[in-house]
């Protein structure tokens, strides 16, 4: 009888093992806790690194084996895990992540569908050609739209060794480097992660991305607040916020959410300002005409009540949709109304950054503990 084939292991198949594994004295699993970290497999061989808060903890042996028995009764007796977990702490994993970016600005929105993207990718472009260096990461994990706004969809980024660590080139277009999820699925089906696999994703952009050295890197957020901004302020220390609205009063609403979220205690970072897209409609052939579709003036207004800065307001014109469509970022000529106006969004968003620089000490990475 021929053997039967062994079927092919996946990260989410040690995660969904290690999920029986809960910490002593808590109603939390040791995914849940993010303690397994640097997930490798190679064939049958599995290995990772099991993170703990502090070197004295009285249950890192117990641990280690109850999540090699773990991967065995799940996975497979044939899984080759003993002597593969690697016993690591916090101060360990503290290796600099991004040393020679310079400003981490996150571009976010209280709910979907007002051109976040759009605003982010435009953003970056005109960012790029006022001289900066600049990358933007597509962490939007569930609607990954970057690829196809840069016209690049069909293509994947090289790995690249670097100091025996395995890195990832980032694509670059229009004087920006940038990296999406988008890349690695496939384009036509539905990502469906859990909470802990979407926050992998996104730390592995960010921590094998080879970036070099930027002036900014822009980070596009999902909509809402989730798990997955809460693991880039865990992750990297982000300079400060951008948040894109249009001026209906359902999408003013949750900008007040995603403002306080980004302002809280625990989280401290300092939104730079408020971008007020679709904040009119104008017909390219009558630039001089503005038509308030969704309201007049929402953005700026919230933006005077809560004392933030409006960045801009981009208008609506077919060109936005078009460029997007067609991989032909707006913002990549200047010469129109919306190439100016994201013109105009990234010169306010250099001088925030750089009064924020100023006035501010630089921000930290949130801390979670466990009591």
């Amino acid at each position: 009888m021929a053997d039967i084939p062994r079927k092919l292991i996946v990260p989410k198949d040690v995660t969904d093992a290690l999920r029986t594994v809960k910490y002593p004295g808590s109603d939390e699993d040791v995914v849940q806790l993010e303690m397994p970290q640097e997930i490798r497999i190679a064939g049958q061989r599995i290995s990772f690194s099991l993170v703990f808060q502090k070197s004295n903890d009285p249950n890192i042996e117990a641990l280690v084996l109850a999540c090699e028995a773990a991967i065995k009764k799940y996975i497979g007796e044939q899984v080759e895990i003993e002597d593969n977990i690697a016993v690591k702490f916090i101060h360990d994993m503290e290796r600099p992540v991004l040393p020679n970016v310079k400003n981490i600005v996150a571009i976010a929105s209280g709910k979907g569908g007002v051109g976040k993207s759009t605003v982010a990718v435009n953003t970056a472009v005109a960012l790029a050609k006022s001289g900066a260096k600049v990358g933007l990461l597509d962490a939007d994990i569930f609607g990954p739209s970057i690829p196809k706004m840069f016209g690049v969809e069909g293509e994947r980024p090289a790995g690249i060794k670097i100091d025996d660590r395995e890195m990832i080139n980032p694509l670059e277009k229009y004087g920006v480097k940038f990296l999406s999820v988008g890349f690695f699925v496939d384009p036509d089906s539905a990502i469906i992660w859990r909470g802990p696999m979407a926050s992998n994703a996104l730390k592995q952009l960010i921590s094998e991305g080879n970036w070099g050295e930027l002036d900014y890197l822009l980070i596009d957020l999902p909509p809402g607040t989730s798990d997955i901004h809460l693991t880039l302020v865990q992750s990297v220390p982000v300079t400060g916020a951008v948040i894109v609205t249009t001026p209906q009063d359902v999408a003013l609403a949750d900008v007040v959410r995603g403002a306080s979220m980004f302002q809280s205690k625990s989280v401290d970072v300092p939104v730079l300002g408020l971008v007020e897209n679709m904040a009119w409609f104008t017909p390219e052939e009558l630039p001089e005409n503005k038509y308030y579709i969704f309201g007049k003036e929402g953005g700026k207004k919230l933006a005077d009540k809560l004392g933030l800065p409006l960045l801009g307001q981009i208008p609506i014109v077919q060109s936005i949709r078009e460029g997007g469509d067609e991989g032909t970022p707006v913002a990549a000529s200047g010469d129109t109304i919306t190439g100016q106006a994201f013109a105009d969004v990234a010169d306010k968003v250099k001088h925030r950054v750089h009064v924020r620089n100023i006035q501010m000490a630089p921000t930290k990475k949130v801390k979670i503990s466990r009591k």
